[in-house]
């Protein structure tokens, strides 16, 4: 049986190996992401992001599980940090997810950033709609947890939970804009720590500042590692769901989404076309040269290898 239709039944190592193919850039791969689209659009995407340490796949786990429990079939991504020097990844994330890998309702595919910022790997979208079709109700995508730079998520997914811990000792990080403007709900981890109550108050008063007109994200206090909270903290997230899809605001944001994707493909296609065309004459090289040296500069570079991928 073809490889769309294995996956339009179900079957997880052939989900499996269209995302290796994808991942890999393999034409033929692109070609059954093209043609399985369409039957995309019906999981439910949960991004998961938050500080180095918050308890992101530990609480990714537990929610899988309670969704789980309620009949329903769940794809995860998780997203490790790439090696900048070997290339390759720890892939932590599924070391913790153990039990889960062996539980046929549920799919784990651990990703690394292969360089990418963001903290998302540029494979995600196309995993996300392979898993949708596969059947999963529910996806979970974690990113890495590198800080700022985790923005990205709220251009892939339908609900963002931000997880915030308590006793990271600086409280302007739960202020920073980028990182509070993306989260739809917000779970502060570890609650049985000293300082969560605080931790807590602090989230309501920023969201309190900033959200005057439009639904206010809810502040839940979750403990993941002994399972507190957990059960509503993912009616939250599936509440968020609904007032999205009665609001509008989920065909909004899926367009704002697909935006976002046309353009990144766009720009890693021309970025293909250039290293393409400089490689050959050694055009790129020589220019970086010349602009480390101060003999030209980025400006008058960009120029030259545009001119010449024109030619």
């Amino acid at each position: 049986m073809d490889l769309d239709k294995r996956i339009l039944n179900g079957d997880k190592r052939a989900c499996a190996r269209l995302i290796t193919m994808v991942e890999n850039n393999e034409k033929e791969g692109i070609d059954i992401v093209k043609k399985i689209y369409k039957h995309s659009g019906n999981a439910h995407v949960i991004g998961i992001t938050g500080p180095p340490g918050g308890g992101k796949s530990t609480l990714t786990d537990k929610l899988a599980k309670e969704l789980r429990k309620r009949g329903k079939k769940v794809g995860i991504i998780a997203v490790d940090p790439t090696s900048p020097f070997s290339g390759g990844s720890i892939l932590g994330d599924r070391i913790r997810m153990q039990d889960l890998a062996t539980d046929p309702g549920v799919f784990i595919r651990s990703m690394g950033t292969r360089g990418n910022l963001g903290g998302l790997s540029k494979s995600t979208q196309s995993a996300i709609k392979i898993l949708d079709v596969y059947g999963a109700d529910y996806i979970f995508v974690e990113t890495v947890g590198v800080g700022q730079s985790e923005v990205d998520i709220v251009k892939t997914v339908d609900t963002v939970v931000m997880i915030m811990v308590p006793g990271l000792g600086d409280d302007i990080q739960a202020i920073k804009a980028g990182v509070m403007e993306i989260g739809d709900v917000f779970a502060v981890n570890k609650s049985d720590l000293d300082g969560a109550d605080k931790t807590a108050l602090e989230l309501e008063m920023m969201l309190d500042m900033g959200f005057k007109e439009d639904k206010k994200p809810k502040v839940l206090k979750v403990s993941s590692s002994k399972n507190e909270g957990v059960s509503t903290l993912l009616d939250e997230v599936i509440s968020h769901m609904d007032y999205m899809i009665d609001t509008d605001k989920l065909q909004k944001r899926r367009e704002e989404n697909a935006k976002v994707e046309i353009l990144n493909l766009v720009e890693e296609e021309i970025m293909q076309m250039v290293l393409g065309k400089t490689k050959t004459g050694q055009l790129l090289d020589e220019v970086s040269k010349k602009t480390a040296l101060r003999k030209t500069n980025p400006y008058d570079g960009k120029d030259i290898i545009v001119k010449s991928i024109k030619e």
